[in-house]
């Protein structure tokens, strides 16, 4: 059995039927001592009843300036199951694109996640091209540095040669003796000289790079194989131009012409190596 409060409208479910006296009301508080309440009403005279007395307690308690609460959004869900109610407030400014927050350790439980003001994401890339940069610049310091060493690997020479044109600095003649190769040898008796060895040689530059003009070494060998006089000959010696800082072109060809004196013993044969 349910009576309406003579105070605020509210239902009243009766502890025992016929009996309102002692009872409090379970919102206002207030004893069920109105004779006027003593009489219960039927269901639709009590829903009616009640209706317009939590109309008249609502516009009572609530203050005339008083905003109304905001929605809850119950949607979100964390990922341990608990669900957290958000509460969004119509009037609020939408926060700029790009500017959200940032949280941490989106694995763990709620109470453990940290989470990041907006302003987090406006320095990330600028922070990393910052170091991007400044990562390009050491690489830069290290190659020039070290160019004179990297100039010597096929690998590292093209990139070296681009920076220190870049730059305006020099780069070492490339060195590779291995890739002379000797076309025409000849070593005989010079006309008209007693004891003195006319040396003729021709050789080509089959490297990538210019390579400067290397030292050639001639052998001279008995007939018992052994070797009886030998020479390392550098460019200023058997070179007859004063330009010591001349290059030989891939693929250009170079002829050289020199004396040497005719050790005691018989000379059958000699070689030639390029250092």
């Amino acid at each position: 059995m349910f009576l309406p409060c003579p105070h605020c409208g509210f239902l009243v479910s009766l502890l025992a039927p016929g009996d309102a006296q002692g009872q409090r009301c379970p919102r206002c508080e207030q004893r069920l001592e109105d004779p006027a309440a003593s009489e219960p009403l039927d269901d639709a005279t009590a829903t009616a009843v009640a209706a317009e007395g939590m109309q008249d307690a609502s516009g009572i308690d609530a203050p005339a300036d008083a905003t109304p609460p905001p929605p809850v959004d119950a949607s979100n869900e964390d990922e341990d199951g608990a669900t957290t109610a958000t509460a969004t407030v119509a009037n609020a400014p939408a926060q700029p694109p790009g500017r959200r927050a940032r949280t941490r350790g989106r694995h763990g439980p709620s109470f453990a996640r940290i989470t990041l003001p907006g302003e987090a994401d406006t320095l990330r890339w600028p922070l990393r091209i910052a170091a991007a940069l400044l990562t390009a610049l050491l690489l830069l310091q290290l190659l020039l540095a070290q160019r004179a060493e990297l100039a010597t690997d096929a690998g590292w020479r093209p990139w070296v040669q681009a920076a220190c044109s870049a730059f305006g600095c020099t780069v070492p003649a490339w060195h590779e003796p291995g890739a002379f190769q000797m076309l025409d040898r000849n070593v005989r008796p010079k006309v008209g000289t007693n004891g003195v060895l006319e040396v003729t040689a021709s050789f080509r530059n089959d490297a990538r790079w210019p390579q400067a003009w290397p030292t050639l070494r001639v052998g001279l060998t008995d007939v018992d194989g052994r070797e009886v006089a030998a020479r390392a000959f550098t460019p200023d010696e058997y070179r007859t131009s004063t330009n010591a800082d001349a290059l030989l072109a891939p693929g250009q060809s170079a002829a050289v012409r020199f004396d040497v004196r005719e050790p005691a013993a018989p000379i059958v044969a000699f070689t030639f190596d390029f250092r």
